[in-house]
């Protein structure tokens, strides 16, 4: 009783908390460079991020990687840092930095105190167009992302079928494309393929600035003005001419078998909607979906059922990502107990999931996760990072400062027919993708099997 009347307490309390995190102010500089404000005067301190509308699925075809590449790339030298120079400066000054490549886009960021705010702005704009590299730069970072690669995913079974089973299920968009690169082309990233890129991008009108912290808009936009607005625009900027993929119309099954896997397991894939401007209901009822059969191991459908109740999985899962540019996946994925084989682990996961298309939600279970929701969008507010990072994704993924900010309501609103539907949809009339990952099949395992 005391815990219910305490969320009762916390929930209504929400609303006030969020309105207290502080204002989102948004302007466009005249070169066409977007900017979104987030104030948190709570301390001097301030977050950097300049996000570019590029990522690994703008690449060109036959240049995997390049996006990631030139991440690495444009932490040489300028016009007027020389190589290193722009982090060093960085940590001079007391902050920090870091970048990060999707297939979406590629961010850059600094946190830094309020009053170094102009000089990031400087540094970040003179590498946006001034950007010097040599075939020495090439050779050295190129090297650095084949080791990467081979630390992250050729070392990494799990990694590469996970790899091999997005390849499946993307058979013409570049989503299916690694964004660290395949390793046969990495290999083959050259300096032009570098500048192609970064001359194509890398430019104020395909780019978006968020700065979140103890600002005012005015002193952003001030700012922004100084560094960033005599920077000139790309003339014809190219839009985003990605492939799509055609209708899925069959069911599809890949086995990858490495002897370093110590724990088979199953994972089944389905392309899903991603969350549109103005049109986020969809996404929202997926989102709820993925944690309603996935979320919480004591509550969540296929854990509760195959875990604890029928002791057949060690562990059972559900995924979905909602911000992407173009259509996303949804995800289940079941690791049996030893001796159960990946056939009873794949036929445990469509028994639970016809079970629930036929029984349907346990609405405490969705208020709750409801709840989880409203709390989690709350307790961000605490890391400007985070609350920039957020923007930057959305943003770059083709949503808007009024999406992002609609989105806890639209997850409220989302009922439980919403939910169905759309279980319905996934599972029962988009065709899949299915991985089996395990040790090489040796003759005794395989007379194991028969017995």
């Amino acid at each position: 009783m005391r815990l219910a009347i305490f969320c009762l307490t916390l929930s209504l309390s929400l609303p006030h908390m969020a309105l207290a995190a502080g204002e989102v102010t948004e302007f466009t500089l005249d070169n066409g460079l977007e900017a979104v404000v987030i104030e948190d005067h709570r301390s001097p301190v301030v977050v950097h991020m300049l996000w570019y509308r590029a990522g690994a699925a703008d690449e060109p075809a036959g240049s995997s990687g390049i996006a990631h590449f030139l991440e690495h790339l444009l932490f040489k030298a300028t016009d007027t840092l020389d190589s290193g120079e722009f982090s060093a400066t960085v940590e001079a000054n007391g902050g920090s930095d870091n970048a990060f490549t999707s297939w979406d886009y590629t961010g850059y960021f600094q946190r830094v105190a309020a009053d170094r705010l102009g000089l990031m702005m400087e540094m970040e704009a003179d590498r946006m167009r001034n950007l010097r590299i040599t075939e020495d730069d090439i050779v050295t970072e190129r090297s650095v992302i084949l080791e990467e690669r081979a630390q992250r995913t050729d070392s990494n079974p799990s990694a590469l079928f996970s790899e091999e089973l997005r390849a499946a299920l993307y058979m013409n968009h570049p989503y299916g494309v690694p964004i660290v690169g395949w390793r046969h082309e990495m290999e083959q990233l050259s300096r032009e393929d570098a500048l192609a890129f970064y001359r194509r991008f890398y430019a104020p009108n395909n780019a978006i600035l968020i700065v979140a912290g103890d600002v005012s808009p005015d002193e952003v936009r001030a700012l922004a003005e100084e560094h960033y607005g005599g920077l000139e625009p790309t003339p014809d900027l190219m839009p985003r001419m990605r492939p799509q993929e055609p209708p899925h119309l069959a069911d599809r099954r890949i086995y990858f078998e490495d002897q370093r896997v110590a724990r088979p397991y199953v994972s089944r894939a389905y392309l899903a909607p991603e969350r549109d401007s103005g049109a986020q209901q969809e996404a929202a009822a997926l989102t709820l979906l993925a944690q309603i059969l996935g979320g919480s191991g004591v509550t969540a459908v296929l854990s509760r059922t195959l875990q604890i109740e029928d002791e057949t999985s060690l562990f059972a899962g559900a995924y979905y990502t909602s911000t992407s540019y173009d259509d996303s996946s949804f995800s289940v994925v079941n690791l049996p107990v030893p001796g159960r084989s990946l056939e009873e682990a794949e036929a445990d996961l469509d028994r639970v999931i016809a079970t629930f298309l036929e029984t349907g939600i346990d609405t405490e279970q969705l208020e709750r996760i409801k709840f989880q929701f409203s709390a989690s969008d709350i307790y961000q507010q605490d890391s400007v990072q985070d609350l920039a990072r957020e923007y930057g994704v959305a943003l770059t993924s083709g949503l808007t400062v009024a999406d992002v900010q609609a989105w806890p309501e639209v997850i409220a609103a989302t009922t439980p027919e919403d939910i169905m539907a759309m279980a319905q949809r996934i599972f029962t009339q988009t065709p899949s993708v299915t991985g089996y990952i395990s040790p090489p099949q040796t003759s005794d395992s395989l007379e194991e099997a028969s017995q």
